[in-house]
């Protein structure tokens, strides 16, 4: 099947057609309409749709962002996929370096104004490095958030002009734990030790009993988000 030049069409459509899709079927979909101009990004909390996408389309990119304030168990994990999965890790990185944005911003910008930081630490490397792509792939899950209860399993990223597609989006978290321990697949060593959601190290906590998976990111302040999604 070849990409048209319909793509918000294109996107809503199969987002109905494949609802009820296995996620191997929905990222085989997505390899095989978009080719090399599709990729799966990962925060590397884990390498479930990183996996999956390596049974769909072996030797697919996955993009990942390095912002500089990730834990070592992190890029430890990334390194480790990149290593002993069929896929092609692209690491993509903010243009200033966290010294040269502390020079420019003041330090602990993530503090202050963890919107901005964000914006130049993840959301504007992101849209450079898909600027190659027609489509993409994220571990977005429904059960996650209630900001996340409405994702589709296709749909159009109207902001970036792309197909976003979470293959897991009707996944819950007991379907992750099931397939990482069916498939022995990779995951960060920080889930271990109790942090529910991984992302940047000083706006990550762990999360306490009771609390809500996402409790952890950027625990004090109303943000929910990063703005990537």
């Amino acid at each position: 099947m070849s990409v048209t030049a319909d793509l918000p069409q294109l996107a809503e459509r199969t987002g109905r057609e494949l609802e009820e899709a296995t996620p191997l079927d929905i990222l085989r979909w997505a390899a095989r309409t978009f080719g090399p101009r599709f990729c799966v990004t990962s925060s590397m909390e884990d390498a479930v749709v990183a996996h999956l996408a390596s049974r769909a389309a072996p030797g697919v990119d996955v993009v990942f962002l390095d912002t500089g304030y990730h834990f070592p168990e992190t890029i430890g994990t990334r390194d480790a996929v990149a290593e002993v999965m069929d896929v092609t890790v692209r690491t993509l990185t903010p243009r200033q370096t966290v010294a040269e944005q502390d020079a420019e911003y003041g330090p602990k910008l993530h503090d202050r104004d963890p919107d901005l930081c964000c914006a130049l630490r993840k959301v504007k490397p992101l849209e450079e490095g898909l600027a190659g792509y027609d489509a993409w792939a994220t571990g977005l899950r429904r059960d996650e958030s209630p900001t996340r209860a409405g994702t589709p399993v296709v749909g159009w990223d109207a902001k970036r002009q792309k197909v976003k597609i979470s293959p897991i989006a009707r996944w819950t978290q007991a379907d992750v734990d099931a397939y990482v321990a069916e498939h022995g697949v990779l995951t960060n060593p920080l889930l271990m030790d109790g942090y529910a959601s991984v992302g940047c190290a000083p706006c990550t906590r762990r999360v306490l009993a009771g609390e809500d998976a996402r409790a952890g990111r950027w625990s004090g302040s109303n943000k929910t988000e990063c703005g990537l999604h």
